[in-house]
């Protein structure tokens, strides 16, 4: 089974700049895509963006030209950069891998970090 730890996350002022890691570790076969969902208060989760094994990058249109993503094979670890932060990127980030064919599940989610943008 594939574990996701999280980690990056905290308060920023408007404007500011924060970069989440996600790494993943256990029995790994080979994980396909990488990403992240968000859910902020009162609203339902909504997936921010993603990177596939190839390198091919999704992203939601709110983050298109703030939020970069990159993973790193060899360490089975995403990273999401998150400059020109706003208030309404606040939420709870949740990293997930896809894995088919690991044991387990095969969507593997993280813990969540608490992204907070406020000044």
């Amino acid at each position: 089974q594939v574990q996701l730890v999280e980690s990056g996350g905290g308060l920023v002022q408007p404007g500011g700049s924060l970069r989440l890691s996600c790494a993943a570790s256990g029995r790994i076969f080979s994980i396909n895509d990488m990403g992240w969902y968000r859910q902020a208060p009162g609203k339902q989760r909504e997936s921010v963006i993603a990177i596939t094994r190839g390198g091919t990058t999704v992203y939601a249109d709110s983050v298109k030209g703030r939020f970069t993503i990159s993973r790193d094979i060899a360490k089975n670890t995403a990273y999401l950069q998150m400059n020109s932060l706003k208030p309404e990127d606040t939420a709870v980030y949740y990293c997930y891998a896809d894995c088919p064919g690991c044991s387990g599940p095969a969507r593997s989610w993280g813990q969540g970090t608490q992204v907070t943008v406020s000044s």
